[in-house]
C-alpha cells in the first residue's frame, strides 16, 4: 500500500553562489513533483533552503568586507526572490544558521560521539576550499582537485573523524537489497563502484584557529563541524528531529532526495552512514539528476556559460520556462540548454499546439454560441477523442509517480494535438451551417478535453493554466483527481469572456501551424461580412517614435488621426527603427480595447506582413489624409 505522505527535498544551495539554471531545474522539479502529489491527493511537505558555513564562504564575507552571518542574510534574499519569481510552493525553507537547524546537528553529533563513532586523529592531506573536502595523493588528477579540477593546499593537523569504513560492507548490503534507493540505475552502479575501494572514515572537523565560521563540536568548542556533515542534516532538522517527534514522524523518511550528479557520493555514502550510526531510517529515494549543458559544456561561472533563470523569465515568462526545464530533460540524463531550443519548444507546443486550440475554440464559441458553452449536443457520448482524454490522466498519473516527467508532459501534449485534430475532422466550421446541435456537442468535447489537459498541466504552468481554469470556469484549488478529471463536468451556458493570445509567437524556425484548405475554410467561416464592418481601418501617420525601455522588440508610437493623437506599441523593433517610420502613412484598427504591453498603454493596432524575410508595414502608395477609413 502507497503512504498517503509525500516528502521531496532540493540540495541546500550554497549561499554563495548566483541562482542559476541547474539551481532552477532542481527546484521546479520539486515543485512540480510536489504539486501533481497534491492534486494525486497526497499530503505533501515540500523543502528547500541554503548552506550558509563554510570556508569559501567566510573569504567571501571578508573580501565583501561582512561579518559572515550579515553576508549570508544579505545572498540569501536572491534565492528566496527566485523562487518566489518561479512560483516554488516549497512549505519550508531551511537556513544552517538558523537555532533550530544547529541544534539538531549538535545532539546527532552528541549522539554519534556517545557511541563512539567519532575519534580524534592527526590528519595530512590535500584540501580543497571551493569544495571543502579533503582528498588523498591518488585522487588528484593532474595535482587538481578531482571534482572541480581547482588547485589544493597541503594540509596537516589534528581533526575529528567519523568512522564511516566501519558502515561500508553494511551499506553495499543495503543498496543490493534496496534498488530504489539510488536512482537512476546508472548512479546506483556508479556508488557501488566507488564502493569497490576501502571506504576511509569521514573528517567530520576543522580546527577553528583556520576557520571559525561554523558550528562548533558539542565535545570540542575549538573545532567546527565539517560544511558537508552540518549540511546533511537539514533533511531531518526541518522536519522536527528531536525537536517535534510527532511531525518527524509523520514526514520521514523522505520520499526523494532530488540532487545533482555531482553530489552523489555525499548523499549516498556519507548521509546513509550517517543515519545508520544516529539510528535514524535512510530516505526513500536518493535521485541524481544529470547536468544542464551548454554546447556539451557543463555550465560554470569561469567559462562565462551561466544561464539565469530570472533572465529567461522575464524574457519569456515563468510558465514557458518551467515547462521547458519540464519537458527538455530525460531525468537522470544529461540535457543541452540553448535559447533557440527553447523557442522552438515555446512556438511548437504551447503556441502551435496549446494556444492555437484555445484560440480556435475562443473564436468558434464566441462566433457561433454567443461566447457560451454549449450544450452536450447530439454527438455520442463516447467517441475516440474521449476515450482518450479519459485515459490521459491515469497515464499521466503513473509516469509522474515514475519519475518520468517530460513523458507525461508528452501525453498530455498528445492529447492536445489530438482534440485540434478532432476539431479538422469534424470541421464545426462547416457542420454549423447545417447542424447547430452536432456543432455544440463538438465544440464541447473539445472544451472538455481541454479542460483536462489543462489540470493536467497546471502542476507545471500554474499561471497560465490558472488563468485557462478561471477562463473555462473551473477552479484548480482543491482538484479531486478521481472525482473531477472525468468526463463531463463543464457547465454549459456559462459565457467564455473573450482571450487574447495565451502564448504569442516569439518566431522560430519550427512551425508546425497547419495552412492547408481546412484552415482557410475555418478562419473564412469565423466571421461575416457584418462582423468584419465592426473593424475601424484607419490611416494613421506617425508623428514620433522610440523604443521601449527593456523591451528588445517593442516600439512606443505616436500617431496622428486627424482629429487625435494617439499612442500604440507595437512589436516592430526587430525591422524597424524609430527613425524609419516617422511620417509614414500606415493602416492601423482604431476601435481596439487599449491595453498594456510592458506597462505601457497602447491604444490601437498597426497592420503589418510577415515572411520569411520578415516584418513589413501595410502603408499606402501615396499620401493620403489622416484618419482616412479604410474600406
Amino acid at each position: 500500500m502507497k503512504s498517503d505522505k509525500f516528502y521531496i527535498t532540493t540540495p541546500i544551495y550554497y549561499v554563495n553562489d548566483e541562482p542559476h539554471i541547474g539551481h532552477a531545474y532542481t527546484t521546479v522539479l520539486a515543485d512540480v513533483l510536489a504539486r501533481y502529489h497534491r492534486l494525486f491527493g497526497q499530503r505533501v511537505f515540500f523543502l528547500t533552503g541554503v548552506d550558509e558555513h563554510g570556508q569559501k564562504l567566510k573569504e567571501a564575507a571578508q573580501a565583501a568586507g561582512q561579518d559572515p552571518q550579515a553576508f549570508c542574510d544579505r545572498m540569501v534574499g536572491r534565492f528566496l526572490a527566485t523562487w518566489k519569481k518561479l512560483n516554488i510552493t516549497n512549505d519550508d525553507f531551511i537556513r544552517t544558521t538558523s537555532d533550530r537547524h544547529k541544534k539538531v546537528v549538535r545532539h546527532i553529533l552528541s549522539e554519534i560521539y556517545r557511541k563512539g563513532e567519532i575519534y580524534t586523529g592527526q590528519y595530512e592531506g590535500w584540501y580543497c576550499v571551493p569544495e571543502e573536502r579533503f582528498w588523498t595523493e591518488k585522487d588528484l588528477m593532474d595535482g587538481n582537485c578531482p571534482s572541480c579540477g581547482r588547485g589544493v593546499k597541503r594540509i596537516a593537523e589534528r581533526n575529528y573523524f567519523f568512522r564511516m569504513g566501519k558502515y561500508q560492507d553494511w551499506l553495499i548490503g543495503y543498496i543490493q537489497d534496496h534498488p530504489s534507493f539510488i536512482q537512476p540505475a546508472t548512479r546506483r552502479n556508479e556508488v557501488l563502484g566507488f564502493l569497490n575501494r576501502p571506504l576511509g572514515d569521514l573528517c567530520i572537523s576543522r580546527p577553528r584557529k583556520r576557520l571559525s565560521w561554523g558550528i562548533p563540536l558539542p565535545f570540542d568548542p575549538d573545532y567546527v563541524t565539517y560544511v558537508w556533515f552540518d549540511a546533511l542534516i537539514n533533511y531531518v532538522s526541518a522536519i522536527g528531529y528531536d525537536t517535534d517527534d510527532s511531525a518527524f514522524q509523520r514526514w520521514w523518511p523522505a520520499t526523494y532526495h532530488l540532487i545533482g550528479k555531482d553530489i552523489l557520493t555525499t548523499h549516498c555514502v556519507y548521509w546513509p552512514t550517517m543515519l545508520k550510526a544516529a539510528g535514524i531510517p535512510l530516505p526513500e529515494t536518493v535521485f541524481a539528476h544529470g547536468w544542464w549543458l551548454i554546447k556539451e559544456t557543463k555550465m560554470s561561472k569561469s567559462l562565462g556559460n551561466v544561464v539565469r533563470p530570472l533572465e529567461l523569465a522575464d524574457r519569456y515568462g515563468v510558465d514557458p520556462l518551467r515547462y521547458f526545464l519540464m519537458r527538455e530533460m530525460v531525468l537522470g540524463q544529461d540535457a543541452s540548454f540553448s535559447e533557440e531550443a527553447f523557442r522552438g519548444r515555446y512556438d511548437s507546443d504551447l503556441a502551435n499546439d496549446l494556444g492555437n486550440l484555445v484560440s480556435r475554440l475562443n473564436r468558434m464559441v464566441a462566433s457561433y454560441f454567443d461566447g457560451k458553452i454549449p450544450s452536450k449536443g447530439g454527438r455520442p457520448a463516447v467517441n475516440e477523442l474521449v476515450n482518450q482524454t479519459l485515459r490521459t490522466p491515469k497515464g499521466v498519473k503513473e509516469l509522474v509517480e515514475g519519475l518520468k516527467v517530460n513523458q507525461a508532459v508528452e501525453t498530455v501534449l498528445n492529447l492536445i494535438r489530438r482534440t485540434n485534430k478532432y476539431l479538422e475532422d469534424e470541421a464545426p466550421w462547416k457542420l454549423i451551417r447545417v447542424d447547430r446541435e452536432r456543432t455544440a456537442g463538438v465544440l464541447y468535447n473539445a472544451l472538455e478535453a481541454l479542460r483536462i489537459a489543462v489540470y493536467l498541466l497546471y502542476p507545471i504552468m500554474p499561471s497560465k493554466m490558472g488563468e485557462l481554469l478561471d477562463w473555462l470556469g473551473v477552479s484548480p484549488s482543491a482538484v479531486r483527481f478521481d472525482q473531477d478529471l472525468v468526463w463531463g463536468k463543464l457547465t454549459p451556458g456559462r459565457t467564455l469572456s473573450d482571450r487574447g493570445a495565451l502564448f504569442p509567437r516569439i518566431g522560430t524556425k519550427e512551425i508546425r501551424v497547419p495552412i492547408g484548405k481546412q484552415i482557410k475554410e475555418e478562419l473564412q467561416e469565423m466571421i461575416t461580412i457584418e462582423d468584419f464592418k465592426m473593424v475601424d481601418l484607419r490611416v494613421a501617420r506617425v508623428v514620433s517614435a522610440e523604443r521601449v525601455p527593456g523591451a528588445d522588440k517593442l516600439l512606443k508610437i505616436k500617431i496622428d488621426l486627424g482629429t487625435e493623437q494617439r499612442q500604440i506599441v507595437a512589436g516592430i523593433a526587430e525591422h524597424y527603427t524609430p527613425e524609419d517610420l516617422v511620417g509614414k502613412d500606415i493602416a492601423v484598427v482604431i476601435n481596439l480595447k487599449p491595453a498594456r504591453i510592458r506597462g505601457v498603454e497602447s491604444n490601437g493596432m498597426l497592420l503589418a506582413a510577415e515572411d520569411k524575410d520578415g516584418v513589413v508595414l501595410v502603408t499606402l502608395d501615396q499620401p493620403t489624409q489622416s484618419g482616412t477609413k479604410i474600406s
